[in-house]
């Protein structure tokens, strides 16, 4: 872990002792999970369908660019796992704790770290540009809204079609102003750290 940080945050981590660079990763982890925490509470609701709209996958797509995989994997983890111990981490009006995680944003919710994961690991296996960055962020999002979709359908004993209908298309707009941006910053990020190094 000590390299996922080095590597990609600060340009003079490099020569931090193991236990240092332990604790560097430590606090990207709960500093991460808080940024998911804020953007869980902008929401709104949606009458159609019992998923809000919400910011936090717009946080997940930005970590997963910023962070390495399992860094970034390990953040969104830390996110739930706060959010199953009761703190006030999900989205408000929600039930918190574990139930949060069983109802019906459920699906959106667990395949977080999952999608962290895969869109760092393909941004770094790109080309680094703007178009890879999107790509990147585009596939981690397909993967939450299937998760959450499939997941809605299941709780509701629903089609497919229901859960294209009720847990994918009502969030494919926002969520290409969601990658849009994150793209955006994370090219930011890479040529600022680039110029400082330099």
């Amino acid at each position: 872990m000590s390299e996922e940080i080095s590597v990609h945050l600060a340009p003079a981590a490099i020569s931090m002792s193991p236990a240092a660079s332990r604790l560097r990763a430590g606090g990207v982890v709960v500093a991460g999970s808080v940024f998911v925490a804020v953007c869980a509470h902008l929401v709104l609701p949606l009458s159609f369908t019992p998923a809000p709209l919400s910011m936090a996958p717009f946080a997940v797509l930005l970590l997963g660019l910023l962070l390495r995989p399992r860094l970034a994997a390990a953040t969104l983890a830390a996110y739930l796992a706060e959010g199953a111990m009761g703190l006030p981490v999900f989205a408000p009006n929600s039930p918190g704790g574990p139930a949060h995680l069983l109802g019906p944003t459920g699906g959106y919710l667990l395949a977080y770290p999952l999608a962290a994961g895969l869109i760092s690991y393909l941004w770094r296996r790109s080309g680094r540009g703007f178009a890879w960055a999107a790509v990147s962020a585009t596939a981690g999002d397909l993967l939450i809204l299937c998760c959450g979709g499939l997941w809605l359908s299941a709780l509701t004993h629903g089609s497919v079609r229901a859960a294209m209908t009720l847990g994918v298309l009502p969030f494919l707009p926002g969520d290409v102003l969601k990658i849009t941006a994150a793209a955006g910053l994370a090219i930011g990020w890479e040529r600022w750290r680039r110029r400082r190094s330099a």
